[in-house]
């Protein structure tokens, strides 16, 4: 059954609401713009498909546009945190980081200044755009970098408390957001903390847990919603933070549950799976299945179609739910 501790949205199961992510980003950064006014803004040409030009609407001042030049975009941002502002800078995430990566990782990570960084349409999500607009590995290239927080927010109203908590954070972020509506599953009053999972499904005596991030969080619950049906007992955790992990959090989990599966619309590699796989290998070796992308690039095609197609749907998370519970090792 669902949490009550979440506080979700009631109607999360029967026609949800929905949004993208990245317009969580756009109210949330005006937000944080209103509160601390070295917030700034920069993006390379692109910044109604960020959600930016919201930011540029209320704060003209404080909105920069470096065109396509998403090296400049991660350098300049760099000068201005250095001097004392709290730059956040956007772009489709195959840009940023895909293209600037060796930006990021010289004047943001290695300077340890707080710089935001956004990377838009990730995921195959993104749909017709194809395999070269289809962010896959940012996941794995971010959180590879020392000093940087990586947040992928499950819906709209995590991605805007996501963004405040960002502005405040005080080092490197990285931030991934989606293009595609998504179901809201938060409300303004689920709790969020960076660093923080989340149960938000709660079975009796689970016997796999579930961790998710970003809007396939959604299918996860549905997953479960339909496991409960076949008396299959689960936990769903949103993990919003990849880096740093709730590490109290998945092993307290994995020790219950004895059998985990990852979520995510990322490669399977390096992703949030491979960061809980880390983990337990060295604290508590536990049997685990990966629900992402399987070492294939994307194509074009619907976001659903594709979600579907490469093996992210509700279906196929039920079936690495079912085959992780098979090689569980918790006692029967």
């Amino acid at each position: 059954m669902i949490n009550p501790e979440a506080k979700l949205a009631a109607n999360i199961f029967e026609k949800p609401d929905t949004a993208s992510t990245r317009e969580g980003f756009g109210k949330g950064v005006v937000e944080a713009g209103k509160a601390d006014e070295r917030v700034v803004v920069l993006t390379a040409d692109l910044a109604e498909s960020t959600q930016a030009h919201h930011f540029q609407k209320a704060f003209p001042e404080r909105f920069i546009q470096v065109g396509v030049a998403e090296q400049n975009l991660a350098t300049v941002a760099a000068g201005m945190a250095n001097y004392g502002k709290i730059p956040f800078i956007t772009s489709y995430a195959a840009f940023n980081p895909g293209r600037n990566w060796e930006q990021i990782r010289t004047t943001i990570a290695l300077n340890d200044v707080p710089v935001i960084v956004c990377g838009m349409h990730a995921g195959v999500s993104v749909g017709p755009d194809g395999a070269t607009h289809q962010a896959l590995e940012d996941i794995a290239m971010m959180r590879a970098l020392p000093r940087f927080t990586v947040i992928s927010a499950c819906d709209s109203e995590e991605g805007r408390k996501a963004t405040l908590a960002a502005a405040k954070l005080g080092s490197p972020v990285y931030m991934r957001w989606g293009r595609e509506k998504s179901p809201i599953m938060t409300t303004a009053e689920t709790p969020f903390e960076i660093g923080k999972a989340m149960e938000f499904w709660r079975g009796e005596s689970p016997s796999v847990a579930i961790f998710a991030t970003g809007s396939l969080t959604h299918n996860a619950l549905l997953a479960a919603r339909e496991l409960e049906k076949e008396n299959i007992s689960v936990v769903v955790a949103n993990v919003h933070t990849i880096k740093p992990l709730d590490t109290e959090k998945i092993l307290s989990l994995a020790r219950e549950c004895s059998a985990v599966v990852s979520v995510e619309e990322h490669q399977v590699h390096g992703g949030l799976g491979g960061a809980i796989a880390e983990f337990l290998a060295s604290e508590a070796p536990t049997p685990m299945e990966f629900v992402g992308m399987h070492d294939k690039f994307g194509q074009s095609g619907t976001g659903a179609e594709l979600i579907e197609h490469y093996g992210m749907g509700v279906k196929s998370i039920i079936e690495a739910v079912k085959k992780a519970k098979e090689r569980s090792v918790k006692p029967s």
